[in-house]
């Protein structure tokens, strides 16, 4: 079909032009970081107006292929996130119409859209309009209890952190094809059963509550570490995990688990400061300086860790994680850090839930407390879980460990495996540094 007036840049639109010095690959780098940025928010106004996730998905797609297409010529848009938005509701409106419009749902539904189109003075004021609360509503559809436990998760992050199939299956530690399988039968179930694009209350609320914070956990894990790019923190998706996480407290104030998510990524957010150094290039615990953690943040994080527990949760899966976290901000040299306590809390997460990557930290707590040659060996033996064979930080504290045990041209190799397993460019270029700092280390041949 032809293609809409919105999609060829007229006078009137004034987009700058492309600089001679900027090329294409310039060009599509900016697309696919503008689009990284925006597409949470075009997901979630589209799903509002169409009332189908699936096809708002589908159509932030489209709007990110029109870019790819038409900025490389036309230049990037002064208001970018205002042009990805006016597409995708065209291309929203021109669905509709091809369906004829039989319905009276769908009729009302061009109107209200076509006036909206009219009526916006200023198209980046429809972007930001109550986006929390429909990015926490688009959660909440896609963690329908229609849909498997695991699907929802997988739905989420794919629409709301813009991650590959390839990078979801890795958080899972699961086979790429059964991630995507997952995720073809959630947006199939959808599109097919008339969902309602809700923030649901009272026993739909919470039946749905427990993969809701999932995925808000989720969400601000891939902001406080991104799997992959060349930035190591994406601190919007932090922010935006943080104000559901603050939201779903309010509106289950007596969910214990929803109070100690919160506590966690507040106490894990204090840190952010001091992550990274001015280059961006990551700053690890140890080495970080304690004086730009945030203490108001600190202090938030301690108050709903503490009403985690008078909930009758300190035992609960986040709030274990927040009293770790809550060791760490608490220590004011990494001396004094309480290590045996902490060895403690893994212990009872470990009992709590069945995983390879809580008994890696547990053994990095207990290499810290007892010494690295008591936490080699468990570490070792974690190699033999099928679902660690990708995973980079395994071969991470492996080097680490044997660094500290002087075994420095091992750990090299064990620093060069992790590299090439890390998604994320910066910290594969941290892996390589510690490589060469543990190879330069090993004693020369006489």
């Amino acid at each position: 079909m032809p293609r809409s007036p919105l999609e060829q840049p007229s006078p009137d639109q004034a987009f700058p032009a492309t600089s001679a010095a900027m090329t294409a690959a310039d060009v599509n780098g900016t697309v696919l970081a503008v689009w990284r940025i925006e597409q949470p928010r075009l997901i979630t106004s589209l799903a509002r107006m169409l009332r189908d996730v699936p096809l708002a998905e589908d159509l932030t797609q489209e709007a990110l292929l029109a870019a790819l297409e038409h900025w490389p010529r036309s230049g990037v848009p002064e208001k970018p996130g205002a042009w990805l938005m006016a597409i995708a509701k065209r291309r929203g409106l021109d669905h509709l119409r091809r369906r004829q419009m039989l319905a009276r749902k769908h009729e009302m539904l061009v109107r209200d859209l076509e006036q909206e189109q009219q009526a916006m003075p200023d198209p980046d004021a429809a972007l930001d309009d109550e986006f929390g609360d429909e990015l926490l509503r688009l959660i909440f559809t896609a963690c329908h209890p229609k849909l498997s436990r695991e699907a929802r998760a997988a739905l989420a992050l794919k629409m709301i952190c813009g991650l590959t199939t390839e990078e979801i299956a890795r958080a899972f530690l699961l086979p790429e094809a059964t991630i995507a399988q997952r995720i073809v039968r959630a947006k199939r179930t959808l599109s097919e059963s008339g969902l309602a694009y809700e923030t649901p209350s009272g026993e739909a609320l919470s039946e749905r509550l427990a993969s809701v914070l999932e995925v808000v956990y989720l969400i601000f894990n891939e902001g406080y570490t991104a799997s992959r790019g060349d930035e190591w923190l994406r601190p919007q998706l932090c922010n935006d995990a943080l104000r559901m996480g603050r939201v779903l407290t309010s509106i289950a104030p007596r969910e214990p688990e929803a109070h100690g998510l919160l506590a966690l990524m507040e106490l894990n957010a204090s840190r952010v400061s001091a992550r990274t150094d001015a280059a961006g290039d990551p700053i690890l615990l140890m080495d970080q300086n304690r004086a730009l953690w945030d203490q108001l943040q600190i202090r938030r994080g301690m108050l709903a860790l503490a009403r985690a527990r008078e909930l009758g949760g300190a035992g609960g899966f986040y709030a274990l994680q927040a009293a770790i976290v809550a060791c760490h901000t608490g220590a004011g040299t990494p001396a004094e850090t309480d290590w045996p306590r902490i060895v403690e809390l893994y212990g009872e997460l470990a009992d709590l839930v069945r995983s390879p990557v809580i008994e890696l930290n547990r053994a990095v707590a207990i290499g810290m407390a007892e010494g690295p040659a008591t936490a080699l060996p468990l570490v070792q033996a974690l190699a033999h879980e099928p679902s660690l064979k990708a995973y980079h930080l395994l071969e991470s504290v492996r080097g680490d460990l044997l660094c500290k045990l002087g075994r420095f041209e091992e750990a090299c190799a064990a620093f060069e495996a992790a590299a090439e397993l890390a998604g994320n460019n910066r910290e594969r270029d941290l892996l390589k540094r510690r490589a060469a700092e543990a190879i330069s280390r090993a004693p020369k041949p006489s």
